[in-house]
């Protein structure tokens, strides 16, 4: 099966570019992204901290049937504009993967659908490598497909 979301990756480069058609509204999309109760159904994580504004901080955690964190991430957001752009810092904690910088755009679609374009900047073209030598593509479009599924009953 073909992933919806596209994966751009060019040789020697450190970063990525992430693009996703959804079939919900932009502002929709966008409170995917800003709602910590989507966010923790889509995502499956529990949202330990979300300050949706410039200057916020952002901290998710998921943790196994025991209680044990398995994942836990979290950053700094630069710049928040509504419907529109996240810039945010994006960390992984006990993993040899060092902080990211990612840039989000929503963009409106005709027909009450949307884009989300994703540019993620790695420290280095072997980090970003490194990254892409997980199962980092089939991951995120099996998010990608549950936030759809999650908010397009909400339109």
């Amino acid at each position: 099966m073909e992933l919806k979301t596209k994966i751009h990756a060019e040789d020697g480069q450190q970063d990525l570019v992430i693009t996703r058609d959804f079939d919900v509204p932009r502002a929709l999309l966008f409170t995917a992204y800003t709602d910590p109760e989507i966010i923790a159904q889509w995502m499956g994580t529990r949202v330990l901290k979300l300050e949706s504004k410039r200057h916020g901080s952002w901290q998710f955690e998921t943790t196994d049937a025991q209680g044990n964190v398995v994942f836990r991430a979290g950053g700094v957001i630069h710049e928040f504009i509504p419907d529109q752009k996240i810039t945010r810092t994006f960390e992984m904690e006990n993993t040899p993967f060092g902080p990211q910088l990612e840039f989000l755009e929503f963009e409106a679609l005709p027909n009450d659908t949307s884009r989300l374009r994703m540019h993620i900047v790695y420290r280095s073209v072997a980090q970003r490598n490194q990254q892409l030598q997980l199962p980092f593509a089939k991951g995120l479009n099996m998010a990608h497909n549950r936030l759809e599924d999650v908010v397009r009953p909400l339109k």
